[in-house]
C-alpha cells in the first residue's frame, strides 16, 4: 500500500505528471508542447524528472481555458486546484513569475 502524500510540493508534481501524461496521450497537443519546449519525443521521459520542465507543462495547460477544463476532467480536479499546483510548484522552485490574481 502507498504511503499517502501530504506536502503539497509532492501533490503539485503529481498534478504535474497527470498533466504530463494528458497532454502526450493527444498528439496534436503533445506537437504543440514539443514544439514550444525544444524538447524531443526520445527525452521527454527523462524530462519529466525536472521540477522546471514540469513548471512548463502546467503553464501549457492552463494557458488555454479548453485545455485546462478537459484536463480538470479527465483527472477529476476542479481546474482552481491546477492552478493551484501550478502556484506550488512555482513557489517551490522560486519562480516569481507567474502570480495568482488577488482581490
Amino acid at each position: 500500500m502507498k504511503k499517502p502524500v501530504h506536502n503539497p510540493r509532492e501533490v503539485a508534481e503529481i498534478v504535474a505528471i497527470q498533466a504530463l501524461s494528458f497532454v502526450a496521450g493527444d498528439p496534436e497537443r503533445l506537437g504543440l508542447f514539443l514544439a514550444e519546449t525544444g524538447v524531443g519525443p526520445e527525452t521527454l521521459r527523462n524530462a519529466a524528472s525536472d521540477p522546471n520542465f514540469l513548471l512548463s507543462v502546467l503553464d501549457f495547460v492552463l494557458r488555454d481555458d479548453d485545455t485546462v477544463k478537459a484536463f480538470a476532467k479527465a483527472t477529476e480536479l476542479h481546474p482552481t486546484n491546477v492552478a493551484a499546483a501550478r502556484q506550488v510548484l512555482g513557489d517551490a522552485l522560486g519562480d516569481r513569475t507567474w502570480e495568482r490574481d488577488v482581490p
